[in-house]
């Protein structure tokens, strides 16, 4: 899954979130990696397409996984791009990726070519109308070509249950907190995209789940990846929390407070993440 999810529309990468998907493939890799060994390919993709790239998470995984390809990388940040151009550069395989700056709420979308498969990861719930996406994927894909569709199942967890101790629950009351933000700025988020699938033309060839559960004692990316994800959960949800659990926050985003989240040797990665595989019929 691209990632901590992208939304592919413009926006500064000020914000953190170029470094937080660069975290989350660090930290998710070996997840990643298996969602695209899971694909249902009838043979090996030539062309692929990346739909909401971000830095690059899907699009490293599956030139890993399908040496043969080039891929054409699509999202609307232009400095998401010019990470995944370095990556590339860095890797040795700049000459099979392209990249591509649009807004794909647009309905001009560039020339994407005719690809054997396309890839989008924790992008499509933040299309503007997600259905006519889809349509669009439908016609541009080769005859018997496949989508997938990843997405996360819910944000990820790092706190446990009863942590911190004077405010057992904060990060589940945080979460709480931003899902007013959530419904009103990403309202497809979390949606079923079996039906949406079919709805728009395509047969639906599997899906699968992947649940991460990784412990992250002594793992500084571990502790990066929470700090700069409470960060901008804090930002989502500081209005409707309590003082006492924005004092509680504040303490573990302090990263010179001994409560900081970066000294914490409790934290775990929790999540999961849905892959669907719909093909588009010969």
């Amino acid at each position: 899954m691209n990632h901590a999810p992208h939304r592919p529309h413009p926006q500064h990468d000020t914000d953190g979130q170029a470094d937080i998907l660069d975290l989350d493939a660090e930290v998710l890799a070996g997840h990643m990696a298996a969602l695209t060994q899971w694909l249902p390919v009838r043979t090996p993709p030539r062309e692929i397409v990346d739909l909401g790239c971000g830095t690059g998470a899907g699009t490293f995984a599956l030139l890993d996984r399908f040496p043969g390809a080039r891929i054409r990388a699509v999202d609307a940040s232009a400095g998401h791009l010019r990470r995944l151009r370095e990556k590339s550069r860095a890797l040795g395989v700049d000459d099979r990726v392209r990249t591509l700056l649009a807004d794909l709420d647009e309905s001009d979308w560039p020339d994407l070519g005719s690809p054997d498969l396309v890839w989008a990861s924790a992008s499509m719930h933040h299309m503007a109308d997600p259905d006519q996406a889809l349509r669009t994927v439908h016609g541009l894909l080769a005859p018997g070509g496949l989508f997938a569709v990843v997405e996360l199942a819910g944000p990820p967890r790092f706190l446990p249950a009863d942590a911190p101790r004077e405010r057992p629950g904060l990060e589940e009351r945080c979460h709480a907190a931003a899902q007013q933000f959530h419904a009103h700025h990403v309202p497809h988020r979390g949606a079923d995209w079996g039906p949406k699938l079919t709805a728009a033309g395509f047969s639906l060839d599997g899906e699968r789940t992947v649940t991460v559960d990784i412990a992250g004692a002594g793992d500084p990316a571990v502790g990066a990846y929470a700090l700069g994800t409470l960060q901008r959960l804090r930002h989502r949800a500081v209005d409707a929390l309590s003082t006492y659990d924005v004092a509680a926050l504040d303490r573990l985003l302090d990263t010179d407070s001994p409560h900081s989240i970066l000294r914490r040797d409790d934290l775990t990665v929790r999540t999961e993440r849905t892959v669907w595989a719909a093909r588009r019929h010969d």
